[in-house]
């Protein structure tokens, strides 16, 4: 027969899972604000700064510059150009300073031979025309840097040569949006960067569709296999939002802070690098990709 002092313990038990919840929930938060550099000491743009378990992200200014409120864990930074960074939070910081090391990437390598112009991929069927579209909205001071964009098969060698996209329209001042392209691997979709550096384009505020074809300065060579081409905004008018966001709750009407893509009929994901979070998507916003291809 049990004792009392099992029935005792037990209780205990329940108890400690009971408030664990509400123990968590507690967890005191600290501000962590500092700056990002390389190992020159030059600031890093654009990172991507998070803790995925708690759901938590920001974006770095262009001059490299964060402010985030988190709790007590590690937070993780995020480049393509350079390796992932780690910082322990173990309390309030005002002047932290984050090195991070350049990426090694295998160099580029140009084949010989013949090629034909083509599409690697193209925009896809737009299902709703003008009657719809996919909005990007700025809703926070510390927007999380959400990737979306399209699937591409590269059936041989690939030489990029245009990326063009359509936005629709965009009333979101000094946005700056960036363009990645990631290799998928096996079942379980690794994501491995092929770019050197993010290709930066900036989007001007206009009611009507703007078409971009953007070139990149870099050679980019796709070997044959699956890759996400990925758009995403980095940066805005921060006075802009600030005052956007200082309005009443029913004032702030979305449209007022946002980006709209037209819908095109083809899956893709929608990812956040920082948090760790990628979720397929039944259609996209219709990045398409042309260049050479060898033959």
């Amino acid at each position: 027969m049990p004792t009392k002092q099992f029935f005792i313990l037990v209780l205990t038990l329940l108890l400690f899972i009971l408030f664990l919840p509400i123990c968590t929930l507690a967890q005191k938060s600290y501000t962590v604000q500092g700056r990002i550099i390389n190992e020159k000491g030059e600031a890093v743009e654009y990172v991507q700064i998070g803790i995925p378990k708690h759901n938590i992200g920001t974006v770095s200014t262009a001059d490299g510059h964060f402010k985030i409120n988190v709790p007590g864990d590690t937070l993780e930074f995020h480049h393509i150009s350079y390796q992932v960074g780690y910082y322990p939070v173990s309390g309030a910081a005002d002047d932290v300073v984050i090195v991070l090391k350049e990426q090694e990437l295998p160099p580029v390598v140009l084949i010989a031979g013949e090629t034909k112009e083509k599409y690697l991929v193209r925009a896809g069927a737009n299902i709703l025309g003008n009657k719809g579209g996919i909005s990007i909205v700025l809703a926070s001071e510390n927007f999380k840097g959400e990737e979306l964009g399209s699937i591409a098969h590269a059936k041989k060698p690939f030489l990029v040569k245009n990326i063009i996209l359509t936005i629709r329209s965009n009333s979101i001042k000094g946005c700056i949006a960036s363009i990645n392209i990631y290799r998928i691997e096996g079942k379980n979709e690794k994501f491995d960067n092929v770019l050197a550096k993010p290709i930066y384009f900036n989007i001007p505020v206009s009611q009507n569709p703007q078409r971009f074809n953007i070139q990149p300065e870099d050679v980019i060579m796709l070997e044959p296999g699956r890759y996400f081409i990925a758009f995403q905004i980095v940066d805005c008018d921060k006075e802009a939002l600030k005052a956007y966001l200082a309005m009443p709750e029913k004032e702030q009407q979305s449209h007022r802070m946002s980006l709209e893509t037209a819908i095109y009929f083809k899956s893709s994901y929608s990812r956040e690098i920082a948090l760790g979070k990628m979720h397929h998507i039944p259609v996209n916003i219709g990045v398409a990709v042309k260049g050479l291809e060898y033959q």
